[in-house]
């Protein structure tokens, strides 16, 4: 047959990735959003299809039980390149989606590292109170393991303590407002990440597509 014909000549297409995108595709009719895998699903279904359509042209003149399918395609390349320039994977955004989300995660990057200065200049000043010289986390913010002893003469919020009650976890209280800054951006940064997926312009591109 012909079908048989084409794959002898062109070798067979790649569905690597395909995954169904219609229950996804629901919440848009309804004006809603989609996530960041789905976008990337999505993505991939149309690499797919601009794959098939180019593999087509080259039996352009021939006319099979294939013909209609690969009539039927379609590729949004705009899109495509969108989805696939501002997303990195299902959990993360790229910094270039917008100059805003660049923007916030310059000011957390510095944020950080004022805090990891002002952690290793408390931990160097503060001698035998520290079980050790470790930064953990508790509760998302940045704390030092104070012993006992010095819980009430160590300055700073406590957050957990040791199962043994032997080691207090306390947040410095020369972090405390770095702390509170990390946090807002925090928050501001999947505020943008939201903002990117709900806005429209993924499909924008594509409206005259």
């Amino acid at each position: 047959s012909h079908a048989l014909m084409r794959l002898l000549k062109q070798g067979k297409l790649s569905f690597h990735g395909l995954r169904d995108i219609r229950p996804s595709l629901v919440p848009l009719e309804k004006g809603g959003t989609l996530g960041m895998g789905e976008l990337l699903d999505l993505a991939r279904c149309l690499e797919i299809a601009a794959g098939a359509m180019a593999y087509n042209d080259k039996f352009e003149d021939l006319q099979d039980a294939l013909s209609g399918r690969f009539a039927s395609l379609s590729d949004l390349p705009d899109l495509r390149r969108e989805i696939n320039r501002c997303i990195l994977s299902p959990e993360e955004m790229a910094d270039d989606a917008s100059p805003e989300l660049k923007r916030i995660r310059r000011t957390i990057k510095g944020a950080n590292d004022r805090i990891r200065e002002q952690l290793t200049a408390t931990i160097n000043s503060s001698g035998d109170m520290l079980r050790d010289n470790l930064v953990t986390m508790r509760n998302g913010r940045y704390c030092l393991p104070v012993k006992q002893e010095y819980k009430s003469t160590f300055p700073g919020m406590i957050h957990d303590q040791s199962a043994t009650g032997s080691t207090f976890f306390i947040e410095p209280m020369a972090i405390v407002k770095l702390n509170n800054e990390l946090a807002e951006l925090a928050m501001k940064e999947q505020d943008e990440i939201e903002k990117i997926l709900a806005d429209k312009k993924f499909f924008e591109t594509n409206k005259d597509a």
